[in-house]
């Protein structure tokens, strides 16, 4: 073999390898979120925790996540996504260790507050190392359908992992984490590419906006948590909104005038990004939440056990991984446009014959064909809507675009289960599922609107590097979308 080719085969190797470390990293951020769904009734009764207390266990993790995620993506683009992605690892796995070990209640949402701080700095450095290290077009499109594949599987191998380590004991839904953190530390050095330039001191973290920022996110999230334990008239849950809705104004006010804001005014005017940060948002409210509302059908209304229910979702994440392995292809044939509005098409389609079934005792002829379908379009929009989002931003803003897209899909996922828990209310019937399943399928709906009349103008993909930040601003080759 020539050394040119020898090189170019190294150079491959090594982008497969950095991509394998970064996919690792994406299924622990998801398969931490949704693995203590079926553990919860077990960390309950270990601890003595009524049922609006052991819902902190999730919402300890997704407030700290929401709230940190823009601090967090501008960190990544302040002191380069590499260094941020080691940090963010270590601190994540000891969070793990410490909530595996938790002797009180008190302890285990501390360590689930740090887990998700943790994960607020890894989510936006990881989405920033594939944007970086790929370019736009194909080569990111397939980089990002690998990524899909293994992040949206792991929200339903969560469940599934959940469902089994709680039988052992629930501490092991924390400790699984460690070697997989311990690896990815490990090779991160060796794997992952050197940053191109040395850390942008021009980007500077602009503390006060920070803090305000963090603020509105962590208190609106309290609010929606409020909201679905407490009902949204309680004190709390108002109290909490409405400081967000003051510190919102304050940080409106202070990134339009300050010199140097966390949000670059250019990304905030990026059409593409936009959308892509309502499709990240209606796809939690869609199929992302549809993990809460079948968890609870099959534990509370159909009587399975912890491994039972968690075994139930196996159908679904292998659907879930076929899609991502072709979700890329599909894009190539259709554009991301047409691609991502089938796919909220499909969502729809999926919740609506998990609706109609509802009252069937069959897992086989009722459930089990509306969880193949969503699990199909759940991961072909998981990828496709990264692809839309992220295409027009550069690669300096590439850290907290990521992360406005993230912040987004989990503040609607807090909103979402606050709907969820009303439609379904303290004794949920048949009915009930029934309605909770029609209120995802509408949210899908509207998915499927903003990405046919919003993606318009906007490019699936550019054929050359990225040198401006948008369609809007109209620099920079692209390759104009085909909508047939």
């Amino acid at each position: 073999m020539s050394p040119t080719g020898t090189t170019g085969a190294a150079s491959r190797g090594a982008t497969r390898a950095a991509l394998a470390i970064l996919a690792v990293a994406q299924f622990l951020l998801a398969l931490d979120y949704s693995i203590v769904y079926i553990a919860l009734p077990s960390v309950g009764n270990e601890f003595g925790l009524t049922e609006s207390s052991v819902q902190w266990v999730v919402s300890g993790y997704a407030v700290f996540f929401a709230g940190f995620l823009i601090v967090g993506g501008r960190a990544s683009d302040r002191f380069g996504p590499r260094n941020l992605y080691i940090a963010a690892m270590l601190l994540f796995g000891v969070s793990s260790l410490a909530g595996g070990l938790a002797s009180d209640t008190a302890v285990l949402l501390v360590a689930r507050g740090f887990q998700g701080v943790a994960a607020a700095m890894l989510q936006p450095a990881v989405i920033a190392l594939i944007n970086t290290s790929f370019e736009a077009g194909p080569a990111r499109n397939r980089a990002l359908s690998v990524w899909g594949t293994v992040g949206a599987s792991g929200l339903a191998a969560g469940v599934m992992t959940g469902g089994l380590l709680t039988t052992v004991s629930w501490r092991w839904i924390f400790l699984i984490n460690l070697p997989i953190a311990l690896l990815c530390i490990l090779g991160a050095p060796r794997l992952l590419p050197k940053e191109t330039a040395a850390p942008r001191r021009d980007t500077t973290l602009n503390v006060p906006n920070g803090v305000l920022c963090t603020g509105t996110v962590l208190l609106a999230a309290l609010g929606l948590t409020q909201a679905s334990s407490r009902g949204w008239s309680h004190w709390s849950t108002l109290a909490a909104l409405g400081t967000a809705a003051v510190l919102l104004a304050l940080f409106v006010l202070r990134e339009r005038t300050s010199e140097r804001p966390l949000v670059d005014p250019m990304v905030r005017r990026t059409r593409s990004l936009l959308v892509g940060c309502g499709s990240t948002a209606l796809y939690m409210a869609s199929v992302g939440n549809m993990f809460f509302v079948v968890t609870l059908l099959l534990q509370e209304l159909r009587g399975y056990g912890p491994l039972s229910a968690g075994l139930a979702f196996l159908p679904m994440a292998v659907a879930i991984t076929v899609a991502n392995s072709v979700a890329a292809r599909l894009v190539d044939a259709l554009g991301v446009r047409l691609t991502l509005t089938l796919a909220f098409l499909a969502d729809a389609a999926g919740l609506l014959m998990l609706a109609f079934q509802v009252r069937g005792d069959s897992y086989v002829a009722d459930l089990l064909p509306g969880l193949l379908v969503t699990g199909f379009a759940h991961g072909v929009t998981y990828v496709v809507m990264f692809i839309a989002g992220t295409a027009d931003v550069e690669d300096r803003n590439q850290g907290v675009a990521g992360a406005m897209m993230t912040t987004a899909q989990y503040m609607s996922g807090a909103l979402g289960i606050a709907v969820l828990v009303l439609v379904l209310g303290t004794d949920p019937g048949q009915d009930d599922f029934g309605r909770a399943f029609v209120a995802t399928a509408v949210a899908a709906l509207l998915g499927a609107a903003l990405a046919w009349f919003g993606l318009v103008r906007t490019s699936a993909a550019r054929s050359g590097p990225e040198t401006a930040g948008g369609t809007e601003a109209g620099t920079g080759p692209r390759q104009e979308e085909r909508l047939s």
